[in-house]
């Protein structure tokens, strides 16, 4: 036994320096190869990433905002009246893109839906009309637009909770949640 512990001890083979060289070049290639695709694979996300940050930015950037509170007028005032349309004004936010109110006699770009308990309707023939600004139906930067809707067959009577939604063609929709007073006048204040 202990002739071949000797023997054990004495074989010198081992691992030369090439080899070694070999080995690592292994690692470092493969290491390498890693790295690539890792930072393939972010460049990939990150450009995803920005992507989704640019389409977030032009969905705000289209909103409109009100400026200002609603009105109702009323060609019948009363505790049994109706309101026959609703008047309120919109602007842009702060940085927005232009948003495009083209009237309701063409195809409109904006929707203005009316809503309530009972009726739902998109089909309502809205008006816009610059109060600040410049005279095409373009709602740009530092302009009010004042939006008329004639509610046509919808009744809106006392005590009626009720929503108008704009929705502009990119952006966010803006909702208008109204309760109308227990009795109608000739013009009502809705907040």
């Amino acid at each position: 036994m202990d002739k071949r512990f000797g023997m054990l001890l004495r074989d010198e083979k081992g691992i030369t320096a090439l080899e070694t060289a070999i080995i690592l070049i292994a690692f470092v290639v493969v290491a390498s190869v890693f790295a690539f695709t890792m930072l393939s694979a972010g460049m990939f996300t990150t450009e995803r990433s920005k992507e989704a940050v640019y389409a977030g930015l032009s969905q705000v950037r289209g909103t409109v905002e009100l400026k200002g509170g609603m009105i109702g007028t009323s060609s019948n005032p009363g505790v049994t009246g109706t309101i026959n349309s609703l008047i309120f004004s919109v602007s842009i936010v702060a940085g927005g893109s232009p948003v495009d109110f083209t009237d309701t006699t063409g195809t409109n770009v904006v929707v203005i839906e009316y809503r309530d308990s009972v009726t739902r309707t998109t089909e309502l023939q809205w008006t816009a009309n610059p109060t600040v600004g410049d005279t095409d139906t373009m709602l740009e930067a530092n302009e009010v637009f004042e939006i008329a809707v004639p509610l046509g067959s919808v009744t809106l009577g006392p005590n009626m909770t009720f929503v108008v939604e704009i929705k502009p063609p990119i952006g966010a929709v803006l909702n208008l949640q109204r309760t109308t007073p227990p009795s109608i006048d000739t013009i009502t204040e809705l907040n």
